[in-house]
C-alpha cells in the first residue's frame, strides 16, 4: 500500500507485512526535472513512530497522506 502527500506528492508512506509486522517507510521523491529517484528517510513499526518521523522530516503530518492508486 502507498500514501503520499496530498500537496506536491513528493513525500511517500509505503506500508509492507513483513514476518507478521507492518513497517511504515518514508520516502522523499525527486522530481524527474530533478533526475528522479527517491531517498529513504525512515522506516518504523508504528503509527505513533511514523507520526514522529513525519513530524521531524516534513512539514506534514498523517491527515495529509492520501492512498496512492
Amino acid at each position: 500500500m502507498v500514501w503520499r502527500c496530498g500537496c506536491c506528492g513528493r513525500f511517500e508512506v509505503t506500508v509492507e507485512l513483513v514476518r507478521g509486522r507492518y513497517r511504515y517507510r518514508l520516502v522523499h521523491r525527486y522530481p524527474a526535472r530533478f533526475g528522479g529517484g527517491k531517498n529513504v528517510l525512515g522506516e518504523v513499526g508504528s503509527v505513533a513512530e511514523l507520526t514522529d518521523l513525519l513530524r521531524r522530516y516534513t512539514a506534514i503530518d498523517l491527515a495529509d497522506l492520501r492512498e496512492a492508486g
